[in-house]
């Protein structure tokens, strides 16, 4: 067993996907054989988890990122990005196979459209050794169901809040979602999972301590126990909703590292992902945790 000196202490572990995002900002969704030219163009490195543990960076907590990077250009770029942030790297697998890709075509209005291309697999439960980490929360985001499952069969008896982003219906999310303290999932999740908003909170959350369904622009529902309740979402002028729940889960796994009450911690981490909306890209809308203070504490007044 590893001494206590040898462990590394990290305030949230992300686990999950890594990607590098190509970020093209576009007049309006292309029509067939239509030619157009972006008027900003941006390349980063991405990912929800990845994502998450930057936004637990930049909040002034200590992160770790879990999940893989191909030994590829793009994976070297985001590679160099997280350590950048001071994100704890060593529990990253690299191979040969190559870093996924994300195409992200930015409207107008803010809204935006994917590609992804990835040929890796999930890794495997023995891909990275966790007994050197100690977490005071784990975030993850699905996409690494495997490698997911052991954690949380290796912390089961040390209590360590742990947090799923469930973005949608897959694999991943279906295998934790009954297995975290906290299950905060997206409109689109919910509603693959229920017919109505409604049903999906009654019925997600007999899987789940505490649930948060997350709504875009129309803000957040959430129920804990017997309590439920909503927030709105804040007032801002966005201009690329990619990333915005990325920022709200980092956001969240830091508020609870920070001991914040429930109310509290919703409206902190609905903070990050206003913020993020508001500028093109998602790791580069990450809010910095002066941004993200000064509009947070703003908020509470």
């Amino acid at each position: 067993m590893p001494t206590a000196r040898m462990l590394k202490n990290v305030d949230v572990l992300c686990v999950g996907h890594a990607s590098y995002d190509l970020i093209f900002s576009i007049p309006h969704h292309p029509k067939s054989d239509e030619k157009m030219s972006a008027s900003t163009f941006l390349s980063c490195g991405g990912g929800p988890a990845a994502n998450a543990a930057v936004m637990v960076s930049n909040l002034g907590l200590s992160a770790a990122f879990s999940g893989y990077l191909g030994n590829d250009l793009h994976g070297e770029k985001h590679l160099e990005e997280l350590t950048q942030h001071q994100i704890y790297t060593e529990l990253i697998v690299r191979d040969l196979l190559p870093t996924p890709v994300s195409t992200v075509l930015v409207k107008p209005d803010g809204e935006r459209s994917l590609i992804n291309y990835k040929e890796i697999k999930p890794l495997a439960v023995d891909s990275v050794d966790f007994s050197m980490i100690k977490p005071k929360v784990v975030l993850f985001d699905g996409h690494e169901p495997k490698l997911s499952l052991a954690l949380l069969a290796q912390i089961k008896d040390e209590k360590i809040p742990t947090i799923l982003d469930a973005g949608s219906v897959h694999e991943g999310t279906l295998a934790l979602m009954d297995k975290v303290d906290y299950l905060i999932c997206s409109e689109k999740f919910a509603l693959q999972h229920c017919q109505t908003i409604e049903k999906a909170l009654d019925e997600l959350s007999k899987l789940t301590p505490a649930l948060v369904i997350t709504l875009g622009d129309k803000g957040l529902i959430w129920k804990r126990g017997a309590e439920r309740g909503s927030l709105a979402a804040y007032k801002v002028d966005a201009v690329d909703s990619t990333g915005a729940g990325d920022a709200f889960h980092g956001a969240f796994a830091a508020a609870v590292v920070l001991g914040l009450e429930w109310q509290q911690s919703l409206s902190y981490a609905s903070a990050a992902g206003a913020l993020c909306s508001t500028k093109v890209g998602a790791r580069t809308g990450l809010p910095t945790k002066e941004e993200h203070y000064d509009f947070w504490k703003k908020s509470q007044r």
